[in-house]
C-alpha cells in the first residue's frame, strides 16, 4: 500500500509528523502554514491537519526561546538584564 504524503508544507524541509531541525525553520515552515490557512488554499480535510502541525510548531518555537531565556538567567546569575542595559 503506497504511504500517503502531506501537502500542509512542500516547500518546508520538515513533514508534518518530523521535529523541526531548528527555531528558524519552525518559523519558516509556521509562517507559510498560517498563510495557507488564512488564504483558504487548503482543502477542508488538511484544515484539521494544517491547525494541528500549526499548534505543534508554536509550541515547538515557544519551547526553543523558553530554553534559551533559562540559559540566560543562568548565564546572568539569575537575574534578566534589561536589553537597554547594555
Amino acid at each position: 500500500m503506497p504511504k500517503a504524503t502531506s501537502t500542509v508544507s512542500p516547500a518546508s524541509t520538515t513533514s508534518t509528523s518530523d521535529t523541526p531541525v531548528s527555531y528558524e525553520a519552525a518559523l519558516a515552515e509556521l509562517e507559510q502554514l498560517v498563510g495557507q490557512l488564512e488564504t483558504g488554499a487548503m482543502p477542508l480535510d488538511q484544515l484539521l491537519v494544517g491547525y494541528q502541525r500549526g499548534a505543534d510548531l508554536l509550541k515547538f518555537c515557544r519551547d526553543k526561546l523558553q530554553a534559551v531565556e533559562n540559559q540566560i538567567q543562568i548565564l546572568d546569575e539569575g537575574t534578566l538584564k534589561s536589553w537597554s542595559a547594555q
